[in-house]
């Protein structure tokens, strides 16, 4: 019965991310609305309380003060970092990529800016990626996933011939997504997917990072 036991390894790649994955979690909740300026560069968990139909099975594990279920999870690494340039802890990456998803928000027209919530951690940025890899997998946020498109920055001059992001058929009002292609997809056709979605995925009820 002991053969196929494998020792537990602290080091394995999994557990240290599972280790700053759940740091981040122990990180107190701020409403993104009162965000203010700090330094660092790491990886945020984002949280909605409001009442938009699509996302209530979201809204409802996070009522109450409990925080269970981002809607979204990012990173922000240090700007210059990989020249060498910039520190994980003089940067303020992590401020400024948060700061961007606020004006997102605040500029769609069926998304009120007091309903989201953060979570954020300052992290060495070698761990960076990991934690949001992990962090990712574990709660499957579904602006991550099926409804994609709000971490995307505004396409440069002349490059505005893809596809309009899901996100914003869903959430309309950023300027430059007004500029892209439409999509065949219609909000209310979104929307029907994205409670089908979370019908069938309920979104986890607990910030444990530790799996089997």
């Amino acid at each position: 019965m002991t053969d196929n036991i494998i020792p537990f390894n602290p080091l394995d790649k999994k557990h240290l991310g599972e280790s700053v994955g759940q740091a981040m979690l122990r990180r107190p909740v701020i409403r993104l609305g009162e965000l203010s300026k700090f330094n660092g560069a790491g990886i945020y968990a984002i949280y909605y309380v409001g009442g938009f139909p699509a996302y209530q099975a979201i809204s409802s594990r996070n009522k109450g003060g409990d925080f269970v279920a981002p809607i979204y999870v990012g990173k922000a690494v240090p700007s210059g970092a990989r020249k060498g340039k910039m520190s994980a802890a003089t940067t303020t990456s992590l401020h400024k990529r948060l700061n961007e998803h606020k004006k997102s928000i605040e500029a769609v027209e069926n998304l009120e800016i007091e309903d989201f919530y953060f979570r954020a951690l300052v992290v060495d940025d070698i761990w960076i990626p990991l934690g949001e890899s992990l962090l990712i997998s574990k709660f499957s946020p579904i602006w991550n996933n099926l409804i994609d498109g709000f971490g995307n920055h505004t396409p440069g001059k002349g490059r505005f011939e893809g596809l309009r992001p899901r996100w914003d058929v869903l959430h309309p009002g950023r300027s430059w997504a007004e500029q892209c292609k439409p999509r065949d997809e219609t909000m209310e056709q979104i929307m029907h997917e994205a409670e089908d979605h979370l019908r069938n995925n309920p979104p986890p009820d607990n910030n444990t990072m530790i799996t089997s």
